[in-house]
């Protein structure tokens, strides 16, 4: 059983290199595999496993790597033919979807992520179309604490993103060939509708669509909020437990109808398991076969296999042989922290469940169990999201039964009837919709309760071994020495140490927000937001998704004063998310919306204030604006002791022009946040010249349609010998100003694996 441990360990460490082996490494591996397997070691096993985990999880990155958009067609137009995979999404101006590619060019991936802006035609999920189509390798935004977008592209087997083009070539639908996944998407599609006919306009149908063909969109943001504060979005994303469940009921159900029946040529178990793998395998399918969903699959058909040819075999066995089926299957599985949460839910349920002599009552186990979950799962939640829920024991006992008993069985009913008629399915419908209702209610209440949840920085590896070693002692059998001291493992965890700056130093994130701008500041007591990124619709900001992520990350808890620069979108979409999840004491804007709310102010030149020997100083906008609404932007300048920082928000040459008179040298900063993204109407040679800085950063994103920063502008950041960086290129740029000492790193460099596009 170990060796499947020593398994796992290989395939997990291929995922952390930079690079992958080369051809004589390989070779090298094969040699050493065949000669570890040919010693009486008492550890070859353990040896085998592990080296065989590395070759296999080698091979297979340099195989999806090999499948990935050849560099020729990057940025062109090309023509491809193919279905759309997925159910669309769709947003205010675009739809996206997932296409898998029938026919193109040689160099073209088999599977792309496609946004059609402003489409005249209806997309559904199977239609298929002849498009032409610009494409460009997997990108992502790289941010500490961050969703890692480009490593769910690479595990997912998305080699190319792009966008559909309107000219020069129209798109037209074709009649391909038949094919089950594309017809699988189709029928998808059709339940998706019929749900829209059976249950219009109900806050219910997003759940019911989740929980039935794992189509999440219709889920608006306060719903995920809720789920997330009271610990139950497990329940709302198709995973290990509903599969699991769907299985479970079909092989009691077909069981005692097999018994029923009499003595046949198979034993009951043997046909109660078929048709339990055959539902399983059904519902995998409608919920898009995605990798959760697969990992999920692989496990429960061993665990069906030992009990269709009645083999004794125990639950730990069984789980480590679904470990090593599920990482061999797909080594990238790993990367996702889904994999890690479901088998160590798994795991933590066999533990609290073996090794007692005294059964407990229905009650207690079902109370044990729930608190026992959360607590087993909190580091890991918090290694991973840097958030747990403390009401989550209680949330999950209430939701737990009626989600899995009552809502996915009636839902997938209602699913099942509206491929007839979406009549029938809205009998069924009707009365889950105040089912569903009544359970947001009760979470409601839940979530009003203090402290319902509570976010801790990501934790060093000490601490995080401490704290697993904690939860293991606290869920051991009563009786067993030294179970008490699980609470002192548990304090790393539970009360962690930061690297904060000292009394005069400070340290600064330029986040990576795309085409946009969000920093953060931070001195040994405070910490300064400016800007928030853009927002692209009701359900997406860098506030919620770049900006929360990293505030949690470093442990922030509160914001001391946050700076909107104006009203642009891409400097302020995400501020509302942010207020909404972090109190701020003070807001400076020079947008009257923001100024305006509480504890806000316009931001004016001639402000200031200072925290731990960290001067902060505003320089605009002056008292008489100027036209435009770019030069009207806050200015800030913050001086330290031997470095200086100065944020120009979106501002171009009339008002760097006013600042070069009205402040001359005392512009000097070593570090500049550049104007309007490195636009050409910007960064004019006598504004840098006043400013001298050392370091240029950028706030651009990757490859945008702007094609900023300007190369007239980095030729002027290059004669004054600045050294620049730009987000979209380098991800988030951390400056660490420690004495006299600036340290710069940048977030893609220090998180590079073989699967990242280089910085």
């Amino acid at each position: 059983m170990w060796w499947s441990l020593a398994f796992v360990a290989g395939i997990a460490w291929v995922q952390q290199l930079t690079r992958l082996p080369d051809v004589p490494e390989a070779l090298a591996l094969c040699a050493l595999t065949f000669t570890f397997g040919r010693t009486r070691l008492g550890l070859r096993h353990w040896g085998c496993a592990l080296l065989s985990a590395i070759l296999w999880a080698s091979l297979f990155g340099h195989w999806r790597l090999a499948q990935r958009l050849d560099a020729q067609w990057e940025g062109r137009d090309v023509r491809i033919e193919g279905y759309i995979a997925d159910l669309p999404r769709i947003d205010q101006h675009r739809i996206s979807f997932e296409f898998a590619v029938l026919k193109a060019a040689p160099g073209i991936p088999g599977k792309i992520r496609l946004s059609w802006y402003e489409p005249t035609p209806l997309l559904k999920g199977g239609q298929s179309w002849a498009l032409t189509v610009r494409l460009k390798a997997p990108h992502g935004r790289s941010n500490p604490g961050g969703f890692d977008y480009e490593a769910w592209l690479f595990a997912n087997g998305i080699d190319a993103t792009g966008y559909v083009r309107t000219n020069p070539t129209a798109a037209h639908v074709t009649s391909p060939p038949f094919s089950p996944t594309r017809t699988l998407a189709a029928w998808r599609q059709r339940i998706s509708d019929n749900l829209d006919l059976a249950m219009p306009a109900e806050a219910g149908l997003g759940i019911v669509k989740a929980l039935t063909i794992g189509d999440q969109q219709q889920i608006d943001r306060p719903q995920w909020q809720l789920f997330r504060r009271t610990g139950v979005i497990h329940l709302m994303v198709i995973s290990g437990a509903h599969v699991s469940l769907i299985a479970g009921l079909v092989f009691w159900a077909a069981g005692r109808a097999a018994a029923w029946l009499g003595p046949g040529k198979l034993a009951p178990p043997a046909i109660a398991a078929a048709a339990a793998w055959s539902a399983a395998l059904l519902y995998a399918g409608l919920a898009g076969l995605t990798i959760p969903v697969q990992r999920a699959l692989v496990m429960l058909s061993i665990a069906l296999l030992a009990l269709a040819w009645q083999r004794h075999s125990s639950a730990s066995r069984t789980l480590c042989l679904a470990l090593v089926a599920v990482t061999a299957f797909d080594p990238l599985a790993v990367i996702s922290p889904g994999f890690w949460l479901s088998f160590a839910a798994v795991a933590c349920l066999l533990y609290i469940s073996g090794g007692r002599l005294v059964p407990d009552s229905a009650w207690r186990r079902a109370v044990t169990l729930h608190i026992a979950m959360a607590a087993g799962l909190t580091p890991l939640l918090i290694l991973f999201f840097q958030q747990t829920s403390l009401i989550a024991p209680i949330a999950n006992a209430l939701a737990v039964p009626l989600v899995g008993l009552i809502v996915t069985p009636v839902a997938l009913s209602a699913a099942a009837l509206g491929l007839l008629s979406s009549e029938l399915a809205g009998v069924l419908l009707w009365p889950l919709g105040f089912i569903i209702n009544g359970l947001c209610d009760a979470l409601n209440l839940l979530a009003t309760i203090p402290a319902a949840s509570v976010s801790l920085p990501a934790p060093s590896s000490f601490a995080l071994a401490c704290a697993l070693a904690g939860v293991a002692l606290a869920l051991a059998p009563r009786g067993l020495p030294g179970r008490h001291w699980c609470a002192v493992f548990c304090l790393p965890l539970l009360f962690p140490t930061r690297d904060l700056p000292q009394h005069g130093d400070f340290r600064l994130s330029v986040l990576d927000v795309g085409q946009g701008l969000s920093a953060v500041l931070e001195t040994s007591e405070h910490v300064l937001v400016f800007d928030t990124g853009p927002r692209f619709s009701e359900q997406a900001d860098m506030g919620e998704s770049v900006v929360l992520p990293y505030l949690r990350y470093r442990g922030i808890r509160r914001i001391d004063t946050l700076i909107v620069s104006h009203a642009d979108n891409d400097h302020s979409g995400g501020t509302a998310s942010l207020l909404a999840e972090m109190p701020v004491d003070t807001i400076y804007s020079s947008a009257p919306y923001w100024a305006k709310q509480q504890r806000g102010r316009y931001c004016r030149a001639g402000q200031q204030w200072e925290w731990n020997g960290i001067g902060f100083r505003m320089l605009g906008p002056l008292e008489h604006p100027f036209a435009s609404e770019n030069d009207n932007s806050c200015v800030l300048q913050i001086n330290g002791p031997h470095f200086g920082v100065l944020f120009s928000g979106d501002i171009e040459r009339a008002a760097e022009d006013s600042l070069t008179s009205g402040y001359g040298g005392s512009l000097a900063s070593t570090i500049l946040i550049a104007p309007h993204h490195g636009s050409k109407t910007s960064s004019s040679p006598a504004f840098l010249q006043q400013i001298k800085p050392a370091w240029v950063l950028i706030p651009a994103g990757h490859a945008n349609r702007f094609g900023f920063p300007h190369p007239a502008v980095n030729a002027r950041y290059q004669q004054l010998g600045a050294s620049v960086l730009i987000t979209g290129r380098s991800g988030a740029i951390v400056a660490s100003v420690t004495g006299n000492h600036l340290d710069m790193q940048t977030w893609r460099a220090s998180q590079r694996r073989y699967w990242l596009s280089p910085p």
